[in-house]
């Protein structure tokens, strides 16, 4: 967008409505340690030219060739272009022998010289213990943002400032966009969370975005939350079987494509080795399939398929392995969505929804993720079939504690039976969306012929 500067992490642009305001002040706040300072950089790296540079202005928070050292641990951090389209100045010296009135004078110098495209101004809540007073401050406040707008220039103030200050202080009256980093609590752990608080004149995405600090820098995974898409989408009339005839004939020759399909029941009942059948037999029909498992780590898995005549490697599987210990919900379902689009997946089986049930900050995160991906995979003709475990392994009184089972197509459980001193499995279709099917239950067996009938319909 012509109004808009990049700020070298796309989907944080994404979030932003396009990127910062060009020629606008924003401001960059959060506690220590929560990216600020790589965020500016990132922005400063991505935006410089070396006729319209980028000026990147310390004060007294950290000593320049710390700021530099640092910088030079992360990839978009170009040394070569230090000097040339990016220009680190310390103002610091500045600062403490003629207070903030040098410092306007400093910074009207440096953009006469330099003719920048971007300044940062980093920490710039430091400067505010050199006004004299708050009338002071705010004088100096309007002759910074009277020189700014008279110059094309972006700017970018970072600031270790907390959530009261973002009501009390002025600078926050006078920034075109707030953007807050931060930590919110998930359960026993916390992680980083971007909000944009304001954008003057745009239109930005709501709410607290899931981010990663690595040596790339700022990597944003906007809140997926997708709103009701009314428009008709045209999917195949042939339907896909499972590769498990018993479930095949029970759902009246298998699911429709582009269906979601619950698969539920407690630990042991064979909830994965359906999952996987339904996969690899697309794969064997021209499918291709993916498999996000939390469950088990890709040598289990390719043990587990290998007795059942499959292989990962082989058959073409794309696998996505995440330990659900430190698992990002918001991460995990981008590289999901990437991994189908790269591959082309028309099969995916996620493996299970109760490890991304608790990476997820509250009930509500976890089923705005669970509509909008049933959704996207529908909209873009993918079968998604997901495991989900019951704590009971006889008698059940609800399916699930969240409310997920309606947003699926297709009900599947799974639940064992005592019978005298043996134990059986059965199988039961509770639900399938736009077809018929076989409520009755069934009992199964499991073999490394793979999952057959065993006796009448009960």
């Amino acid at each position: 967008m012509a109004d808009r500067m990049m700020t070298g992490a796309q989907r944080l642009d994404d979030v932003l409505g396009g990127g910062l305001p060009r020629d606008g002040i924003t401001l960059i706040v959060g506690l220590p340690g929560s990216g600020k300072t790589i965020l500016a950089q990132q922005c400063a790296f991505a935006n410089a030219r070396a006729d319209r540079p980028a000026l990147y202005l310390s004060t007294v928070s950290e000593p320049l060739e710390k700021l530099l050292r640092f910088g030079q641990t992360l990839t978009f951090f170009k040394p070569t272009e230090v000097g040339k389209s990016v220009f680190y100045e310390d103002l610091g010296v500045i600062l403490q022998e003629g207070g903030l009135s040098r410092v306007l004078d400093g910074v009207r110098g440096l953009i006469r010289e330099r003719r920048p495209a971007m300044i940062v101004i980093d920490s710039f809540k430091a400067l505010r213990v050199y006004a004299t007073d708050d009338a002071d401050f705010r004088r100096f406040l309007h002759g910074l943002a009277g020189l700014f707008s008279a110059y094309p220039v972006t700017t970018l103030w970072v600031g270790e400032y907390g959530e009261e200050e973002i009501v009390l202080a002025p600078e926050f009256a006078v920034a075109d966009a707030i953007i807050a980093l931060g930590d919110v609590g998930v359960a026993e752990r916390t992680a980083r969370a971007l909000q944009v608080q304001k954008l003057r004149g745009g239109d930005f995405l709501s709410g607290k975005h899931a981010y990663r600090l690595s040596s790339s820098g700022v990597t944003v995974f906007p809140r997926l939350a997708d709103p009701r898409d009314a428009t008709d989408y045209s999917l195949g009339e042939v339907r896909c079987r499972s590769g498990i005839a018993a479930l095949d004939d029970m759902l009246k020759d298998g699911f429709w494509p582009g269906s979601s399909i619950l698969l539920a029941g407690p630990t042991g009942v064979g909830k994965t080795l359906m999952g996987l059948s339904f996969v690899f037999h697309g794969a064997r029909e021209g499918d291709p399939g993916l498999v996000a498992t939390m469950q088990e780590n890709p040598a289990q898995l390719e043990r587990a398929a290998q007795q059942f005549g499959w292989s990962m490697i082989e058959d073409g599987i794309t696998l996505l392995y995440r330990s659900p210990v430190d698992l990002y919900l918001d991460e995990w379902v981008y590289e999901l969505l990437d991994l189908v689009e790269a591959t082309g997946a028309r099969r995916v089986l996620i493996d299970s929804l109760g490890d991304l049930q608790g990476a997820a900050s509250d009930v509500t995160r976890f089923r705005e993720y669970l509509y909008s991906l049933t959704q996207r995979c529908s909209r873009r003709g993918v079968s998604l079939l997901m495991t989900y475990e019951v704590p009971e392994l006889y008698g059940l009184t609800r399916l699930s504690e969240h409310n997920v089972s309606h947003l699926a197509d297709n009900v599947v459980l799974l639940r064992f039976r005592e019978s005298g001193r043996a134990v059986s499995r059965t199988l039961t279709v509770l639900k399938s969306r736009a077809g018929g099917h076989d409520v009755r239950v069934r009992e199964f067996e499991i073999s490394t012929g793979g999952i057959t009938l065993t006796s009448s319909p009960s």
